[in-house]
């Protein structure tokens, strides 16, 4: 079990309280930076485990899964757990995962495993190749750049409110289109959300008719975004849970090309990733994963 021990929050303290049982049952390992977890899980590959959980939220999923694909074989050799720690935790609520750590727990020692897809981005750093995975979303735009904005030590004093501030500055600035290449068609909007799954930034299904094994991603175009888009939008997702039809264009693809100015953002699992251009592909059920 991979988890973050200056991790805050009332799952975090609650976990912690209960480190001593679960520790009876696996190998803890703690991490101590920002990138550490991929590292972690490379090496418990290479050690022999075959089953790696964690404990964390979204982003740290994402640590892990690309630590699992650095590692040789690490996809077939291993098998994920989910024990939900983070804010949103939108993979484990698509996934079935119940939020109480408790019952998470006891899904890791009696549930069956399940393969679903593992989506990949390619793009360049600096004139150096990367390729990276995600498990559950992405975004292009506004969302990459609210994140790329907060400020970390503001973050670590007020918490959640970081984003809305930095939301609100990236409103107020002048939007790049983005281009996006699929099936020969080109189309452009001002912010592009992915999905593997249904559930953007929480209870939200964004992408209602996503499915993490269908070998497609769900992908919804804003052609422009200001403050009457994001009041349309904020009160239709508290009243139905959906965006409002009319603002977006939805497709499903397998292989798509985002393209840019580029200094556009993009993000993944809710990370800043890099900037555009970036190319999106699906490896079909690559990822073995413990569900109930």
């Amino acid at each position: 079990m991979i988890f973050n021990p200056a991790a805050r929050g009332e799952k975090a303290r609650r976990f912690r309280r209960q480190l001593d049982a679960i520790g009876s049952q696996c190998v803890l390992k703690a991490t101590t930076a920002p990138g550490n977890a991929r590292r972690l899980a490379a090496e418990a590959v290479n050690e022999g485990f075959d089953l790696i959980v964690v404990a964390g939220g979204d982003g740290t999923v994402n640590e892990i899964v690309n630590g699992l694909g650095d590692a040789q074989n690490g996809f077939e050799r291993v098998r994920l757990g989910v024990l939900p720690l983070g804010t949103a935790n939108v993979f484990a609520r698509d996934l079935g995962i119940p939020l109480h750590i408790d019952r998470a727990w006891e899904i890791l020692q009696c549930g069956h495993e399940t393969r679903i897809d593992l989506p990949r981005v390619e793009f360049s750093v600096n004139g150096i190749h990367c390729r990276q995975y995600f498990v559950q979303l992405a975004g292009a735009g506004m969302d990459a750049r609210t994140i790329e904005l907060v400020d970390w030590e503001h973050k670590k004093k007020v918490g959640p409110l970081a984003y809305i501030i930095a939301g609100l500055k990236t409103l107020c600035e002048k939007k790049p289109k983005i281009i996006l290449h699929v099936n020969g068609q080109h189309l452009a909007g001002e912010f592009i959300l992915i999905g593997n799954g249904r559930f953007y930034g929480g209870p939200f299904a964004i992408f209602p008719q996503a499915d993490l094994r269908d070998g497609s991603l769900d992908v919804c175009v804003l052609r422009q975004v200001n403050w009457l888009t994001l009041l349309r939008c904020v009160s239709s997702l508290l009243v139905r849970r959906e965006l409002p039809s009319g603002l977006v264009q939805r497709f499903c693809a397998a292989n798509f090309e985002l393209a840019g100015d580029i200094s556009t953002p993009f993000e993944l699992d809710g990370e800043w990733a890099g900037h555009l251009p970036a190319t999106f592909s699906v490896a079909r059920e690559l990822l073995r994963v413990v569900v109930p």
